[in-house]
This record gives structure tokens, C-alpha cells and sequence, in this order.
């Protein structure tokens, strides 16, 4: 029997951070001491606080199916929580709890666009947000930016990219992988372009917002009146609260696309996990200073491996405002050959990391940037160092090789 898998999923591109986390894991089996610095992970464990939430909706008998968009009293949890750090007022119609933000932005994808339909995406961008928008049928747009104006699109690439086409853009503010944060200033200068279009939604991805360094406070484009009705906002507990393998993400949306999402999700996964929920009831009520610890740490971290990244010739990085990654340009290396291996582009580049110094990261290739790397800081400071260290043995080579 010949099996024939749908074209759908034979034009799917894997995930690059998911495919990098696979390479490591075979070469630390071959018994190699791989330090993974690919994966948007963090490394400390879920708050003690959160845990206990979730114990005692355990010992409460909390298993049964939850609602399809989630139980109320978590929907009023986020509710206080855009209106708290937001100043976004959503009514529970307008929000759908999913597994996982990627969950939510595959719905949005699914119940909004039609085939042929263009999405914007200012590169770079998350890996999964091109995958995402073409198994939705639509048409992805990429506007380039660059470390120069710290990887921000502005408004005239944006109205540059704009045609009869456009139905959405999509951003992540804090982004991944740059760790750039739109002002408010830039994001109403972007509001200003949109406003002329009204046929287009826009997706705000703020996974990120409570990993902020302090430089630009984190603002939300729902947050605008006249765009609050065509904004969808998506967050998640994964990232700022230690809970990825929970699986609690979340959107706030007009209330037609809220409708729709929940129709979808219905035919789908139905509701999200009930123990999850419950915990993340607590994590949402919680002060923001009872994770303040971990946002401290990765400040401290970005500060090392920026110091360390910078004394190595050919990295130029930008100083990330938010979120845990550095993306430094690498192009200096094209062309070059080290220890045998030519180095034609990011993925080799990345690839050479892997195998040579043993240490994880990702092709900005992955992110609609070819010329950089993704480095994640999720990690101790010590393997930070140990990384970068053998990093810089490695590439060595080639300088001396070229003197």
C-alpha cells in the first residue's frame, strides 16, 4: 500500500527551534555534551505558589471536560488582567483560553483567512507564524527590517506592503527572536498607517510582555480606541511564569472572531486542560513581583552573554529590550571555511555550532532573517558561559586561518 500524505502537510515546513532540539538530544545519546541555548524555554521550574494552586484543584476533584473557551472564573482572571496591565476592557464573549498562544494563533489563522489572503509579517518573525498563516490558506508578507533600526518595521514599510490583498499583520511585542519592544509612539505610528485600511485585523503576539528590561514600557495596539475593534491580542502563561509544558494560552478579541475561535476549537481540542486552568487562575491574580526573581535573573544573563558575544569578531547583536534571546548578525562568517565546513549561510552556520562546539542554536533563516542566529539566555549563567567560550575557541580558527 502506498501511503499518500495531503499536500498540506508535505508543503509544511518543520519547526526550526523543534527540529535544533531534536539534533541536540541524538548527539548528547552519541554521548556529546550538547548546551542547548534553542529552545524559548525557561529553566526554572513553575513557582511553588502555582504548583499548589494546581495540588489543590487536584484534591478539589477538578477533571472533568472544561468549557470549550474556558472555565469563567479564569476568562474574569484575564479580563482583570488586560485591564490591569493593558488597559484593555474585554467582556468574557471576547475571550477563548486554548493550548497553548500557538493554539490561539492557529485559530485565528484558521477562522479568519481565506485562500489567497495576504498576512504582513515584520521580519523576523516566530518560526511557526509563516506555517501558521499558509495552512490557514493566506499568503505571507515579510517586511524586512535590520539591526540598525533594532529589527522594528516601520510605518512606511508597512503602508509599502499593503495591498488589496492585506487582511492581517502579525507581530510579537516583546518580539522573538530579537527582543525589541515597540513603543507606544512607533506602535500609534504603525496605528496611523492601518487606520486608512480598515479590512485588516491585526494579531499583537505579547507572550513576552512581563520580560522587560525597563527600557520601553510594554503597550498593547488594542489599547488604542480606534483599533481595540480590530486588534486581537494573544498572551499565555508559558514564558514569564515558568509554565510552558502547561499549556495555557489565551486571546482578547472582537467578539465575532472570539465566536469563531471557540466554533473551531469545539471540532478540535475543546476545552484546555482543567488542572492547567485552575492553576493559572492563581498565576493571573497573582502581584507580577512574585516572579520578579526569574526577570531579574534574565536581565543578568543578557548582560553576560551580550559582553561575551560582543568580544568575539563578526557578532553584531542589538541590546534586547524584552523577552530571553540575542540575534546577532553572523554574515561576516559567509563565505569563510572553518575546520573544513564552508559557511554559505545561517543554517550552516548554526549547524557548524552544533556539531563543532556543541552548542544548540537557531538559523535566523527560521525567523525571515538570513544573515542572523538565534542564542535563548533561558539558561544558567554557567552554561551561558561554557556556550559562548566554545563558541569562540571554535571560530578562532578561521581568524587565524584569515590573518
Amino acid at each position: 500500500m502506498s501511503i499518500q500524505i495531503s499536500e498540506r502537510i508535505q508543503k509544511l515546513a518543520p519547526s526550526a527551534t523543534l527540529e535544533m532540539a531534536v539534533k541536540a538530544r541524538e548527539l548528547r545519546a552519541e554521548g556529546k555534551d550538547v548546551i542547548g541555548l534553542s529552545v524559548g524555554e525557561p529553566d526554572f521550574n513553575t513557582p511553588e505558589f502555582i504548583k499548589k494552586a494546581a495540588i489543590e484543584a487536584v484534591e478539589q476533584n477538578y477533571s472533568s471536560y472544561t468549557p470549550v473557551d474556558g472555565y469563567l472564573e479564569l476568562k474574569e482572571a484575564i479580563i482583570s488582567k488586560f485591564e490591569r496591565d493593558n488597559q484593555i476592557k474585554y467582556s468574557p464573549a471576547q475571550i477563548v483560553v486554548s493550548t497553548g498562544a500557538k493554539q490561539s494563533l492557529y485559530n485565528i489563522a484558521q477562522v479568519y483567512l481565506n485562500d489567497g489572503d495576504e498576512v504582513i509579517l515584520p521580519c523576523p518573525y516566530w518560526v511557526s507564524y509563516r506555517e501558521i498563516v499558509k495552512l490557514g490558506g493566506g499568503v505571507p508578507v515579510e517586511v524586512k527590517t535590520s539591526l540598525e533600526n533594532d529589527f522594528k518595521m516601520t510605518p512606511e514599510q508597512l503602508e509599502a506592503a499593503i495591498t488589496p490583498k492585506t487582511k492581517m499583520l502579525w507581530y510579537s511585542s516583546p518580539c522573538n527572536p530579537s527582543g525589541s519592544i515597540y513603543s507606544k509612539e512607533e506602535l500609534r505610528a504603525l496605528a496611523d498607517i492601518l487606520v486608512k485600511y480598515p479590512q485588516i485585523i491585526v494579531v499583537s503576539d505579547e507572550i513576552y510582555e512581563h520580560i522587560n528590561y525597563g527600557t520601553t514600557p510594554h503597550f498593547s495596539m488594542a489599547a488604542f480606541e480606534d483599533m481595540y475593534e480590530r486588534t486581537v491580542t494573544v498572551n499565555g502563561v508559558a514564558k514569564a511564569f515558568a509554565m510552558t509544558g502547561w499549556r495555557i494560552g489565551y486571546i482578547g478579541a472582537p467578539t465575532a472572531i472570539a465566536r469563531a475561535c471557540n466554533k473551531l476549537q469545539g471540532q478540535v481540542t475543546s476545552g484546555a486542560n482543567c488542572i492547567a486552568q485552575r492553576a493559572v487562575i492563581t498565576a493571573l491574580n497573582a502581584p507580577i513581583s512574585n516572579i520578579q526573581y526569574m526577570l531579574d535573573m534574565y536581565k543578568e544573563r543578557r548582560s553576560l552573554i551580550l559582553n561575551l558575544l560582543n568580544a568575539i569578531e563578526g557578532f553584531k547583536c542589538n541590546e534586547p529590550e524584552g523577552a530571553f534571546y540575542v540575534y546577532p548578525n553572523i554574515s561576516h562568517y559567509f563565505g569563510k571555511t572553518i575546520k573544513g565546513k564552508t559557511i554559505n549561510n545561517a543554517t550552516d552556520f548554526s549547524m557548524f555550532l552544533l556539531e563543532e562546539a556543541h552548542v544548540a542554536t537557531v538559523s535566523g533563516d527560521a525567523f525571515g532573517n538570513g544573515n542572523c542566529i538565534r542564542i535563548s539566555y533561558a539558561a544558567s549563567s554557567e552554561q551561558i558561559t561554557e556556550a559562548i567560550s566554545r563558541i569562540k575557541t571554535n571560530l578562532a580558527v578561521v581568524e587565524e586561518a584569515n590573518s
